[in-house]
């Protein structure tokens, strides 16, 4: 099996296929998809994570996260939310260690019961009680 860090993956974005890009970011749709059109917004400069990106970077990342929602919404009426996240570091979960921020389009009836969202990283914690 093919190491996706070296050479690292998200460097080649012909590789990766660009579905929208801007000067300092590109937005792929996602190989092992979540849901139908999750994609990944990856900065073009190799960085670890996303606490490494400069400002002018997390801008771009975020001009192309609100074009790709725009468009698969727009395409997909079925999608009513989306989750927004990334991995910064191993023990989060990050097996490419170049900065990318998942989008993931979100349908009602999707799962059982969404409460809680990105808490189910750890599961036992995803759903809570409210205290009053």
């Amino acid at each position: 099996m093919r190491d996706p860090n070296n050479p690292c993956l998200f460097c080649n974005s012909k590789g990766s296929g660009v579905a929208h890009e801007n000067d300092l970011a590109y937005a792929s749709y996602d190989t092992y998809p979540v849901t139908e059109q999750h994609c990944l917004i990856i900065p073009k400069r190799h960085v670890a994570d996303y606490f490494e990106l400069s400002n002018d970077e997390l801008i771009a990342c975020n001009d192309l996260i609100k074009i790709v929602k725009n468009e698969v919404t727009y395409k997909d009426k079925s999608i009513k939310a989306f989750n927004v996240g990334t991995n910064a570091g191993k023990i989060a979960g990050q097996s490419i260690m170049h900065c990318h921020i998942h989008l993931i389009p979100r349908r009602e009836g999707d799962v059982d019961n969404p409460q809680g969202g990105v808490r189910s990283v750890i599961p036992k914690k995803q759903h809570y009680k409210r205290k009053i």
